[in-house]
């Protein structure tokens, strides 16, 4: 087998910038809604009480990969990351390895990505302002795509004052309490979905919610009621529905397939958006492999272009 060139946490986002993880993802979600690029579900193996690992596989475009990646929510108190693990990428025409990434920069720059895409599809046309609940690596990829997308001032929440000083001061926003940032145009969620953030009394005329933090079961960051009230979208319907926010108001029968509409038909074209600027828009994601797959070969592509230097691996 030849080298195999690794790219680690650093190289990763060298490779791929915002605005380029915001159009990749976009062409991903849009390529995925019209059958060019496929995923099979993904895969949990539970490690109870401490969370668990996700095997998340795609192809397309000539690539086919697998993400092995990890959800310790208790990590941080032993100073370890939540999120680790690494993307596999190969030739789909041979089978012949190709790269390795660094599973939690694909995923926080993909999980900013996303955000950043629902945003534009999704909130009315005037929104500007951005509150960031939850920021964590994740959160601080959403405002940092957010922020390259055009949006902003923003305020970043979260009861680490130090973490959300932090990327509030790389992008010359605030911080604030969690209402301060409910207040704003544009609501993102990118906590450990253990507690409710959003509830039904929240909610308001022209408010659009990116929900990110709800990516498995027993995970809600928002109220049943905040989700029955509002406007649905998600990343995919399958996932959404058994995993993510809206899988209680599902289970509720408080909603069904046909309330909710999936991104990609929306970016396609195939499905409206936004009924009007009063309605309350909600976008439910539960992270896609072809999300990561749309990261993965832009890191690809850099690599192959000489725009990012990689150690290699024999193996």
């Amino acid at each position: 087998m030849p080298d195999v060139p690794v790219l680690d946490g650093a190289a990763v986002l060298a490779a791929v910038s915002a605005a380029d993880a915001i159009e990749r993802v976009r062409e991903g979600l849009i390529r995925f809604h019209r059958g060019e690029w496929a995923m099979p579900p993904k895969l949990y193996l539970d490690a109870a009480p401490y969370g668990d690992f996700r095997a998340m596989p795609a192809s397309g475009d000539g690539l086919a990969v697998l993400k092995w990646v990890t959800s310790f929510p208790g990590n941080p108190a032993r100073g370890l990351q939540t999120v680790n693990g690494v993307v596999c990428v190969s030739d789909a025409a041979t089978g012949g390895l190709l790269m390795l990434l660094d599973a939690p920069a694909v995923t926080a720059l993909r999980t900013g990505a996303v955000a950043a895409v629902a945003t534009a599809a999704l909130a009315p046309a005037g929104a500007r302002s951005v509150g960031v609940i939850g920021c964590g690596c994740n959160g601080a990829w959403v405002a940092r795509c957010l922020a390259a997308a055009g949006y902003g001032p923003g305020v970043c929440s979260d009861p680490r004052e130090e973490v959300a000083r932090g990327i509030a001061e790389d992008l010359n926003w605030s911080t604030g309490p969690r209402e301060d940032a409910l207040r704003c145009d544009v609501v993102c969620c990118i906590t450990p979905g253990a507690s409710i953030v959003v509830d039904a009394g929240d909610l308001r005329p022209g408010l659009h919610l990116n929900m990110l933090g709800a990516d498995g079961s027993g995970k809600a960051e928002a109220s049943v009621g905040a989700v029955a009230s509002c406007a649905l979208f998600c990343d995919e319907w399958k996932q959404a529905s058994h995993g993510g926010e809206l899988t209680a108001a599902v289970e509720a029968g408080l909603v069904s397939r046909e309330q909710v509409t999936e991104l990609g038909a929306v970016l396609a074209g195939d499905a409206p958006g936004r009924v009007g600027p009063e309605s309350v828009t909600l976008f439910d994601s539960t992270g896609l492999a072809v999300q990561d797959l749309a990261i993965a070969a832009a890191a690809l592509d850099a690599w192959r272009a000489g725009r990012v230097q990689a150690p290699t691996v024999a193996l």
